[in-house]
């Protein structure tokens, strides 16, 4: 039976970055780059991974699978010049790489991160996925995600446009929407 393990990191050992990079490589070819049509060169993602890591907004959780890190998702918290929105955060950079798909490693890795923002006190958690990623629409569906809107120039792939959806989950727990886990 296979390890799993989702983890909220504040540092990256140098091989959990490179196994993060590499992850991230094979979701991106695989069709689930979180903005990301190609892999960028191996700095620039290195420069990413580190870059999130120093912005207090942001919260990065790791999915581990026998050890080896195989996906993430971001906590994206709201600037803190903007109180009309300081109720919501944002669910963002949530991949699992093709290899390690199967495991639940998905779903772990968006109830961290949905646990995190309710943890934090916020009411409404966010977030936007491309229309060819079916398995991860289903999966924030199952979850309790409401589809408010659909942008049909959400991206643009090998110069053809692509619709993006956009989802929002009631985090508070007195809601009066469906049961939420």
């Amino acid at each position: 039976m296979a390890e799993i393990a989702v983890d909220r990191v504040e540092t990256l050992k140098t091989a959990d970055l490179h196994d993060l990079c590499d992850a991230a490589d094979d979701a991106i070819r695989a069709g689930g780059g979180f903005g990301w049509v190609e892999p960028p060169p191996r700095d620039v993602m290195e420069r990413f991974w580190k870059g999130v890591l120093v912005v207090p907004e942001r919260i990065l959780f790791v999915a581990r699978l026998d050890g080896v890190v195989a996906g993430s998702a971001q906590l994206v918290k709201p600037p803190r010049n903007n109180e009309a929105q300081a109720h919501s955060a944002q669910l963002t950079t949530s991949f699992v790489a093709p290899w390690a798909r199967g495991h639940g490693l998905a779903r772990r890795l968006t109830l961290a991160v949905v646990e995190e923002a309710r943890a934090a006190g916020f009411k409404v958690l966010n977030l936007d996925v491309r229309v060819t990623q079916e398995a991860a629409i289903a999966l924030y569906e199952t979850l309790g995600f409401k589809r408010w809107g659909t942008h049909p120039f959400y991206a643009l792939v090998q110069g053809k446009p692509l619709a993006g959806h956009f989802y929002c989950k009631d985090l508070q727990p007195d809601s009066t929407s469906p049961a939420t886990p």
